[in-house]
């Protein structure tokens, strides 16, 4: 979809996406900051709980793909998870775009996890220790190892900003067919399918890193199990 405006800063047009990530940002900063604060043990509030049920759900769906503590990768991993369903959300709002239906900003995320694979990978293996994992099983394979990790970045910015575009575009043409009140049902199914891409993009980025800060252990079951 075409930008709703664009301001022109030196020279430069900058789309109506990026008013509207900040925005978020800035939001969701700000609820953080409120939800961190006066936390309690026991006698919890209803805002205290929904944030431990979606941080217990987060480290849960983490645990399942890891098989080990899911602490060191909770932040990122639930960020981006809330970050992409929030956005997502704002598809149901007139006249405005979400950040993600911005092949640029889908892009943006994608590199993030991309940028999070290495730097885990490294944490855990070193620096020597993680480069290794791109000459396995064979240094030959060195040049496919390295297109799929470009490969599978596009995947995952493609695959997010088509499903919440396709979503903006039917969502508009049906108001534009059927008048304002047809499409009620489209678009619930189009926040249901917002945040399950959120999910799953989440998910994703957690297999990502896992394939690199668990290669000896795939490659000790694979050894095993020869």
């Amino acid at each position: 979809m075409n930008p709703l405006f664009e301001l022109a800063f030196w020279g430069v047009l900058i789309p109506d996406t990026v008013f509207v990530t900040i925005a978020v940002t800035l939001l969701l900063t700000g609820l953080a900051a409120l939800a961190s604060r006066r936390l309690k043990s026991h006698g919890l509030s209803r805002w205290q709980t929904v944030v431990e049920l979606y941080c217990g759900w987060i480290r849960g769906t983490i645990r399942d793909v890891f098989g080990e503590d899911p602490t060191p990768y909770v932040p990122l991993i639930g960020t981006l998870v809330l970050f992409i369903g929030f956005c997502n959300l704002l598809s149901v709002l007139p006249m405005v775009r979400p950040p993600t239906a911005d092949l640029n900003t889908a892009l943006a995320l994608a590199l993030v996890v991309m940028a999070a694979v290495p730097f885990y990978g490294i944490r855990r293996h070193g620096l020597w220790g993680y480069l290794r994992t791109y000459v396995r099983p064979h240094p030959l394979l060195l040049p496919l190892n390295l297109l799929g990790e470009v490969t599978r970045t596009l995947a995952l910015a493609v695959r997010l900003f088509g499903n919440v575009m396709s979503g903006q575009m039917i969502g508009a043409i049906m108001v534009l067919v059927a008048g304002a009140l047809v499409p009620v049902p489209l678009m619930i199914l189009g926040v249901l399918t917002g945040l399950i891409q959120a999910y799953i993009f989440g998910v994703l980025a957690a297999v990502f890193i896992a394939a690199a800060v668990q290669v000896d252990v795939r490659r000790h079951k694979e050894v095993h199990d020869g």
